[in-house]
């Protein structure tokens, strides 16, 4: 049975439009939901009544009652018939100035359009034009089930110089993902060659020979900052490379797929933990690029109802995987 919950406002989350934070973790309640729960009462601050336009403070808890709306049978987080996509895009907007976006992507939506995809970000970015009709440039991707920070530029020059911070691997990518079982070492770098192929559940990456044809290098970083027993673990994986599902294959190649992954987390016995949603456990948490104008561009997403849900569950504290995040930073 479904239980009131207390949520903690993160560092990263200062300033945040209380109706904004909310959508960023409960993505499947609607806003109508919303506006009855605060006229009522229901979701306090700080054991206060709250309005949807309060800034929220680092710090501050936030009483949550239990939402039907978040739930396994949940549906993707996409644009309904009543919402515009302009309106959907700034409902997940972390990031704006005149040269870039940055949207909090929920998993579920597509980055780009693909057989049988007819709702997805490259499509929608149409409705963000600016008055000369120019279209925002994705300049990354995240896979379909991946959450988190999304990078676009606004102008064509942007564009350029974007695509060439991540070419150059002038940009730092942080995810967050929960895995099967606890890495050794708990800090370590995966090196390998992938290359990909068809099966049953479409493209998928393997693990290569050196040199193999239509084989790249790819490698990537990883540290664990917490865990519950040896059941699971809580990653900071970073990308050095950029190749298809990398942190996921790279995952399951160490022997510790990422937990609802069903491409790569072979069906071996293992029991999800109840009350856990069995979802992609991974999101892209921080991005660090030099922005077109030349400061660094920092941007951080908060985790998708799914996988905070999975975090109260098993006591991991955000707060230290923002200093583990740091650490990496420097």
């Amino acid at each position: 049975m479904a239980s009131v919950e207390t949520l903690v406002i993160e560092p990263d989350e200062a300033g945040m439009r209380f109706d904004r934070w909310f959508k960023a973790h409960y993505p499947d309640l609607s806003f109508g939901h919303l506006q009855k729960l605060v006229r009522s009462g229901q979701v306090r601050v700080d054991g206060g009544r709250v309005k949807t336009s309060t800034r929220l403070e680092p710090g501050q808890a936030v009483r949550v009652p239990p939402l039907a709306a978040v739930g396994p049978s949940a549906p993707p987080r996409v644009p309904g018939r009543g919402q515009s996509d302009a309106d959907f895009l700034r409902s997940i907007l972390l990031h704006e100035d005149d040269q870039v976006f940055v949207f909090n992507k929920p998993a579920g939506l597509a980055v780009q359009g693909g057989s049988g995809l007819t709702r997805h970000i490259d499509a929608m970015l149409a409705a963000l034009a600016d008055r000369k009709g120019q279209k925002p440039r994705l300049v990354h991707r995240l896979d379909r089930d991946t959450s988190g920070v999304l990078v676009v530029a606004r102008t064509r020059l942007a564009a350029q110089r974007l695509a060439q911070a991540f070419r150059a691997r002038t940009s730092r990518k942080v995810y967050w993902a929960l895995v099967k079982g606890v890495p050794k070492p708990r800090q370590g770098r995966i090196s390998t060659w992938l290359a990909k192929e068809g099966g049953p559940e479409g493209e998928r990456m393997r693990v290569a020979r050196h040199g193999a044809d239509e084989a790249s290098h790819a490698v990537t970083l990883y540290s664990v900052v917490d865990q519950a027993g040896q059941k699971l673990a809580w990653l900071t994986m970073r990308p050095v490379t950029g190749r298809t599902h990398q942190l996921r294959a790279h995952a399951a190649h160490i022997g510790h797929p990422i937990v609802g992954d069903a491409k790569y987390f072979k069906d071996d016995g293992w029991e999800l933990p109840g009350g856990m949603q069995n979802k992609l456990h991974l999101h892209a948490r921080r991005i660090v690029i030099p922005h077109p104008a030349g400061a660094p561009l920092d941007v951080t997403a908060p985790l998708p109802a799914h996988m905070q849900q999975s975090w109260n569950l098993l006591g991991f504290d955000v707060a230290v995987g923002n200093e583990a995040n740091d650490g990496e930073e420097r």
